[in-house]
């Protein structure tokens, strides 16, 4: 049986559509992008869309694994920090739904991706911190599936066994990991130091601050993450 991949996802005024009739203006939607659908698919899972309307308790229990999306910048309060200038606006309850499911996938040992802002929520969860500005990684220069620099990897880690020692990457975040939370090895860096992948210790958890869904491609992290899954669900 294919196993069940959990994406978060945001919420938004209908009325932010083109085309979105007045009268809907104020009406929610709930939406994930098709990318990270397509690469769990690719990968042999079937993807399920986690509104931010439900208990992350119980979602997180119906699942075989979860993927933390990419998106907006979270709310510094969260780790104890006061606002930069340049935080871009943020979505409160994001946040607490994705630290939630965060907190407890760490503490089931639910196999997780997080991706992008995913590896932030991820780090924030386990009490580390954000650097609230980081301009030169924002690279919106260039198009999604191109890989603008090398990411260096422990070969003994979860990324290592998937990509190799190193591994190019795009590259769409201004903030990046700064005090590394609780259990949490750091397994992946850019060459100008900054972390860019990281793996919780003994447990099937990694974040990835690049984007791997977006190289149209079957990407073999989701490989990883799907084939875990399947074992993890194999063995219950």
């Amino acid at each position: 049986m294919k196993p069940l991949i959990g994406i978060t996802g945001r919420t938004f005024p209908y009325g932010d559509v083109a085309g979105s009739p007045d009268v809907l203006a104020d009406a929610l939607l709930d939406a994930v992008l098709v990318d990270y659908v397509n690469a769990v698919i690719a990968s042999g899972g079937i993807p399920l869309h986690l509104p931010q309307a439900v208990n992350p308790v119980e979602l997180v229990g119906r699942l075989d694994a979860v993927v933390l999306s990419g998106g907006a910048d979270i709310d510094p309060a969260q780790y104890g920090h006061t606002p930069s200038p340049d935080l871009t606006p943020v979505e409160a309850d994001r946040d607490e739904f994705e630290l939630e499911i965060a907190r407890v996938a760490i503490e089931t040992q639910l196999p997780t991706l997080g991706i992008c802002r995913g590896n932030q929520v991820l780090n924030v969860a386990a009490g580390g911190t954000l650097i609230q500005h980081r301009p030169e990684h924002a690279r919106y220069d260039s198009p999604a599936d191109v890989e603008v620099h090398v990411v260096e990897l422990d070969p003994e880690s979860i990324p290592g066994s998937v990509y190799g020692n190193s591994v190019s990457v795009n590259s769409f975040h201004h903030q990046v990991l700064d005090e590394i939370g609780d259990g949490i090895t750091v397994v992946g860096r850019a060459a100008d130091g900054d972390v860019e992948a990281i793996q919780f210790d003994d447990l099937p958890i990694v974040g990835l601050q690049w984007h791997p869904e977006m190289f149209r491609r079957r990407d073999p992290i989701f490989d990883w993450l799907v084939n875990t899954a399947s074992t993890r669900t194999a063995n219950v």
